[in-house]
């Protein structure tokens, strides 16, 4: 047993009222800059729907994940190595700007300097790409609130597996929100088919990031992804994704997306797994075990022999602690409430979905019956077979059982908490249905209803020690060096990098320049240390161990991917540090 700690997300769908707040955010925080329109890391989509980008879920044609060859032994849907290598330069698996929509913004400054006319004038929408007039004919959530209608039939690559008469009956039976980030997966196949070597998963929390220096923008990760969560950004050459907010969770705050969510649906906790179980987890031959394989990877927080070889890996005893009061691990392992998002990929997600419930209350309430009734609850729950078959292909490969457990419990709590409120008499046959008592359910309620910031967010605060130790490190990089030509510059001009456009101040003249550095302006120092010099850069922060302290924009942290030591002579480019 080797265990390994991970942070985890838990989305509680019945909460989601689609309202984008947290894609708003995180694309104003990561994405919004030149080359990163079309991007967004955090996306809420309507289902069911072709989702973003245009049908990403159908890998008979973007070929993402995993899957097991004649052997019974993992393998990249995409083809063996020499098949990747053939297709480097041309790859055909790549979804087209097209799936995903053309960015536009309008012609504003029409609207200010039209001259005097009978017409009010227009602000026209201009693509983003080519600067020029554009025709809007797609957008990331294009499918917003359309739901089941006959239009989407066909589109969804999920309905294309469920019975016709669900095809013809869907759009009269519910819609639901989807809000989706990367799922920094325990098995992640987008690191596996980067040529480069640039995705690594970090050994102290888990997260999947792309090591900027590294990567050479071959786009192989793209195709690998499954849930399309890895963008090619057009103006740097490299790669991005969603960094699951890793300078607010190393400070002990929550990502962006779960701050500022309207509806509180999100929750995020320390889950401990044993990394060795990993690969015969997802190696399992029937698609429909892969939820229970899961389950068995992640380990009990509380067990003594766990600890113990938590503490032998170098865990902390403060992220023991918060994995014991972890509300990611009671969602997925105590209560069995939450699943994760096609298993059947096989890439082990751990970003998992409390499948909602609603839309079985509204059915019943349409028809004139009490949908907070138990015994109607409970009968809906089996005689509504469209929502189920949608949702065991969404988050259990079809397999209708822990859909309907999950459901089945929900219900219980709802019915439970009911006769507690109403002072109505006891039905202790609600929870024992459900294998939970009383405590749990009532519990259980506390967590998704009226749970408080503390207790949705449970984020270790060890971050806090590793980030002094490290800045301890930091010898041989003192501000107080630099020279004002070497890139001292006021806070709001660091700002202006960071959220770096086409139109602000700080960005370069010449739109088509590379540089290692995202947040590069072209006019200050065009790296993150001084320019190297005979007595500069010998030390453990010298320009030439990049990765050890993570340079790249999706890369720092203490696990950086790489620790070459380049020599100062070796540089390919005059005057650029690695």
């Amino acid at each position: 047993m080797r265990v390994m700690a991970q942070l985890g997300m838990v989305m509680n769908l019945d909460k989601c009222i689609g309202c984008h707040t947290c894609s708003v955010t995180c694309k104003q925080a990561w994405t919004n800059r030149g080359g990163m329109e079309y991007a967004w890391f955090n996306n809420v989509e309507t289902r069911p729907g072709q989702g973003y980008p245009r049908r990403y879920q159908d890998q008979e044609k973007w070929k993402g994940g995993w899957t097991l060859n004649k052997r019974g032994r993992l393998t990249l849907r995409s083809g063996s190595r020499l098949k990747r290598l053939l297709n480097i330069f041309a790859n055909p698996d790549l979804p087209t700007l097209d799936d995903y929509y053309q960015p536009w913004t309008y012609d504003y400054d029409n609207l200010l300097s039209a001259p005097a006319m009978d017409t009010t004038p227009t602000a026209r929408p201009q693509s983003l790409i080519t600067g020029k007039d554009t025709e809007v004919t797609w957008g990331a959530n294009w499918d917003d609130d359309l739901g089941g209608g006959p239009e989407q039939i066909g589109k969804d690559p999920i309905l294309a597996k469920v019975s016709e008469q669900v095809k013809l009956e869907f759009q009269e039976t519910f819609m639901f929100y989807l809000p989706r980030i990367c799922e920094h997966c325990l098995n992640p196949s987008c690191a596996a088919s980067c040529p480069s070597g640039a995705i690594y998963k970090r050994a102290e929390d888990g997260i999947v990031l792309v090591d900027q220096d590294k990567c050479r923008g071959w786009r192989q990760c793209v195709t690998g992804c499954p849930y399309k969560k890895i963008y090619f950004n057009h103006r740097t050459g490299k790669a991005e994704k969603c960094t699951f907010c890793y300078p607010r969770v190393e400070v002990g705050i929550p990502t962006v997306c779960s701050e500022t969510c309207v509806g509180r649906l999100r929750y995020l906790g320390v889950l401990l797994y044993d990394a060795d179980a990993v690969l015969e987890a997802a190696a399992v031959q029937n698609e429909h075990d892969l939820y229970p394989a899961q389950l068995g990877v992640f380990l009990n927080p509380h067990d003594p022999r766990v600890i113990a070889e938590a503490e032998r890996a170098g865990i902390t005893q403060e992220w023991i602690e918060a994995a014991q009061s972890s509300p990611v691990y009671r969602l997925i392992v105590d209560y069995q409430v939450a699943l994760p998002l096609h298993p059947e990929y096989r890439t082990m997600p751990m970003v998992w979905y409390i499948p909602p419930l609603s839309p079985m209350v509204e059915a019943l309430s349409s028809t004139g019956h009490d949908g907070e009734n138990p015994d109607n609850l409970f009968g809906a729950i089996d005689s509504l077979r469209i929502p189920m078959e949608y949702l065991a292909e969404l988050f259990t490969a079809g397999d209708v059982g822990p859909v309907r457990a999950s459901l089945h419990k929900l219900a219980a709590m709802r019915a439970h908490m009911r006769t507690v409120n109403l002072g109505e008499p006891d039905r202790p046959e609600i929870a024992a249905s459900t294998g939970l008592s009383a405590a749990e359910m009532e519990a259980m309620y506390r967590l998704l209803a009226i749970a408080k910031y503390e207790d949705r967010y449970v984020i270790p605060p060890a971050a806090h020690s590793d980030a002094h130790r490290l800045d301890a490190l930091a010898t041989g990089c003192s501000v107080a060096d630099l020279d004002d030509e070497l890139g001292m510059t006021a806070f709001d001009q660091v700002a202006e990098k960071f959220h770096l456009t086409d139109t602000n101040g700080a960005a370069p003249e010449e739109k088509d320049a590379r540089v290692n550095l995202l947040n590069w302006d072209g006019r200050s120092n065009d790296g993150l240390f001084p320019r190297r010099t005979e007595t500069n850069g010998a030390g453990s922060n010298g320009a030439g161990t990049n990765g050890s302290n993570g340079v790249g924009t999706n890369g720092s942290g203490s696990n950086g991917a790489h620790t070459d030591v380049v020599e100062a002579g070796s540089l390919t480019t005059p005057g650029r540090p690695l």
